[in-house]
């Protein structure tokens, strides 16, 4: 029998390499994450102590005109190392960066396992570490937004609202800190969210776990340290952690008699068993045993 009409067409054009592979799958998780329900307000509302440190300093530059505000003292609004510190190791705002996670970073792999999605992805010229990249590229996106962006604009500000260059001579290095501890932060905090996410195809036993897990560590922290005074109950706590890395970058004293190395010690080991384990979870063909 022969054939009368041809049906298909033989593709003879070249295949192109995006640089970004794995762009596309970050521009998605970024616009799902702006539809879900109250996540525009909850990101708003965590950028709110951004705008009130920004304030700060813009008082302690004019605080001639503020003193009926601290009855003469200059010195409450000094802004220095331990002002950005403050800022970017609050309980407010690691509460905040908690609570992104559990809404933007719960479903990022989860959903994949959930829809079995992950043979569509690698299908495509697309490699685990740039599957990998792409969703934690999402998390990146929001918390370097809550970090880095007002870290920097706090300095520029402070330039600019002194008029001249003495600040940034009295602390070279804090531009540094700025972007080194920032970086440090989200980086931990994308492995926390990534490895939560591949354990399960429950979004929402995900989004439960990150919450718990970051609450409960700090909750069993509280418990000893108020019933045996010892400081090195502190490394229990995902928060104190953090805060005790932060105070090392910005050259200050630690909140508890802890090296802070140690802490850096159990957060770089925790990023390293969420490496193995989401290099175990994730793989193009589900092995069923």
């Amino acid at each position: 029998m022969t054939i009368r009409e041809k049906g298909y067409t033989h593709w003879d054009g070249q295949l192109r390499e995006r640089r970004f592979p794995w762009a596309p799958i970050t521009w998605l998780g970024i616009r799902l994450s702006f539809k879900k329900k109250y996540f525009k307000f909850m990101l708003f509302g965590s950028l709110v102590p951004a705008v009130v440190f920004l304030v700060g300093i813009y008082i302690s530059e004019r605080i001639e005109d503020f003193q009926y505000m601290f009855r003469g003292n200059k010195q409450i609004l000094e802004v220095n190392p331990a002002y950005f510190k403050t800022y970017l190791s609050s309980d407010f705002l690691l509460f905040m960066m908690v609570m992104i996670l559990v809404v933007s970073g719960a479903g990022l792999i989860a959903d994949d396992l959930k829809h079995n999605s992950l043979q569509l992805y690698f299908a495509r010229p697309l490699k685990k570490s740039g599957y990998l990249t792409g969703k934690a590229s999402v998390i990146v996106f929001f918390l370097l937004l809550l970090t880095l962006v007002p870290g920097l604009v706090f300095i520029i500000f402070k330039l600019l609202f002194a008029g001249d260059f003495r600040f940034l001579a009295s602390y070279p290095w804090l531009p540094l800190s700025v972007i080194g501890y920032s970086l440090f932060v989200t980086g931990f905090f994308c492995s926390y969210a990534l490895l939560f996410s591949s354990l399960s195809k429950n979004r929402r036993y995900v989004s439960i776990l990150i919450f718990a897990v970051y609450l409960f560590s700090d909750i069993l922290f509280g418990f000893f340290y108020e019933n045996y005074r010892k400081p090195a109950f502190a490394l229990l706590s995902l928060k104190a952690n953090l805060q005790q890395v932060a105070a090392w970058f910005f050259r200050l004293k630690p909140a508890y008699a802890v090296p802070w190395y140690w802490s850096l010690f159990i957060l770089l080991a925790f990023g390293i068993a969420a490496a193995i384990v989401l290099s175990k979870k994730v793989r193009g063909v589900e092995v069923v045993k």
